[in-house]
């Protein structure tokens, strides 16, 4: 690699860590630039999977005194995220590349949607089974073939799963940002680690491109869920709404219109 090349898929790297502690989509930084610089698709989307699985980790770690809180519930959805993860990367492995390359706009529209309209459908249910006072339902049977669903679509489409993760978490019931965040960023890194022995295990990862980006991914990623705390919680609410419809007609003007 060129130094050019280092720089180009460092600071790319960088930006998906950092996207993805905050709010998922990290993919669309990493992913094109690996492609750029000539690394083939398969290759670039296996070491692009790679490297960004410690970045979860990292930003998991920023956000471990939040994640504490939940350590009662977390095991049972440790479990869900890796079978979810494994059933929606057999999924994956069975679909076209032309029928998924459809897809992906409406699957980043539909996860936009249940985010910006979280609030809404969460008080709704709450209505309706007259469960407000129970608060997050994600321990319950519902709440975790809820989070299973979410897992095998992370499993089958990793780019964009952190916006689907948050609005998931946000539509059971949880309303700080930071909570939110913090569980996202875990069940992320078990479903990319997944990825992560399925790819290493074919040989489908170009490891000098991969290593250069797991370190700077890394730091993005710890530095993006430390700086997310001082953002206001309603504006990082907006920013992560903002990511999607910019992320969703993209794609739809890439996959239809050219």
């Amino acid at each position: 690699m060129s130094a050019s090349e280092i720089l180009i898929i460092g600071l790319a790297a960088a930006m998906a860590g950092a996207m993805n502690s905050v709010a998922g989509g990290g993919t669309f930084f990493s992913f094109p630039a690996l492609l750029a610089i000539g690394v083939p698709p398969v290759v670039a989307n296996a070491s692009n999977a790679v490297a960004l699985w410690p970045a979860s980790l990292s930003s998991a770690w920023a956000y471990r005194k939040e994640l504490a809180r939940f350590r009662q519930g977390l095991a049972a959805l440790s479990l869900v995220a890796l079978v979810g993860g494994i059933a929606g990367g057999l999924l994956l492995l069975s679909t076209k590349d032309d029928t998924f390359s459809k897809l992906i706009p409406w699957l980043l529209l539909v996860a936009t949607v249940m985010f910006a309209g979280s609030g809404q459908i969460s008080a709704l249910l709450a209505r309706l089974r007259l469960r407000a006072e129970e608060g997050p339902s994600h321990g319950s049977v519902g709440g975790l073939l809820f989070q299973l669903g979410v897992s095998i679509y992370g499993g089958f489409f990793g780019a964009g799963m952190g916006i689907v993760m948050i609005a998931a978490l946000a539509i059971q019931g949880h309303r700080d940002i930071h909570d939110i965040n913090a569980l996202k960023n875990w069940l992320s890194a078990i479903i990319y680690s997944v990825a992560v022995v399925t790819f290493v295990a074919a040989g489908a990862v170009s490891w000098p491109h991969t290593l250069v980006m797991i370190v700077t991914a890394a730091i993005g990623g710890y530095w993006g869920a430390v700086g997310a705390r001082k953002v206001p919680a309603m504006w990082l609410r907006r920013f992560i709404i903002g990511v999607g419809s910019v992320l969703t007609i993209y794609y739809f003007y890439k996959t239809y219109l050219i």
